[in-house]
């Protein structure tokens, strides 16, 4: 049987690795660990509990809900007869990492897709030298690669699931184009 000190210990750890993940995804450590308790505790918080449970200020809790507010994986709710506000996580895992990664990932690979078709054009421009053509076609396999990783992402965000065989021809072409001299 587990006490509550040791109860109160393991949902650290939980809270911890899960803001590590968050943290390699490029959020703030403090998001994941508060959204880990809320999705673990199963039932509304006030930021008062989080406070509490978590250790962490009041500050900190507050901008650390507000965050999670907006990426819509925390919601604000009321009881009749209570002051208080409460959280509750968004317990549709598949929904909130497809928002960051549509929201996030797949708007900077388009970004970086149209810098490198864009500098593919200029370095193989009229009267460009052998150089920046060799050049060109290095980027023009960026922007291919760049442009097969955006594919991916959407028909796996679109379909909740990602078919890998156009990865591995990719691959196995980018992968014999890129040892020829």
């Amino acid at each position: 049987m587990t006490t509550r000190a040791g109860e109160q210990e393991l949902l650290h750890d939980v809270a911890d690795a899960v803001g590590g993940l968050m943290e390699l995804w490029g959020f703030k450590r403090v998001l994941g660990r508060l959204w880990a308790v809320l999705y673990v505790e199963a039932e509304p918080l006030s930021a008062a509990e989080l406070t509490e449970r978590l250790d962490l200020s009041v500050g900190a809790v507050s901008m650390g809900l507000g965050e999670l507010e907006r990426w819509g994986v925390v919601r604000r709710l009321r009881r009749a007869g209570d002051r208080r506000e409460f959280f509750e996580a968004e317990t549709d895992v598949w929904k909130m990492v497809s928002r960051v990664l549509r929201e996030r990932e797949l708007s900077e690979v388009e970004h970086a897709t149209g810098i490198f078709e864009r500098a593919k054009a200029s370095l193989a421009a009229p009267g460009a030298s052998p150089r920046m053509k060799r050049m060109s076609e290095r980027v023009g396999k960026l922007a291919d690669l760049a442009r097969l990783g955006g594919t991916l992402l959407g028909a796996m965000l679109d379909q909740g699931r990602l078919d890998a065989s156009p990865l591995m021809r990719f691959a196995s072409t980018f992968g014999a184009l890129g040892r020829k001299r």
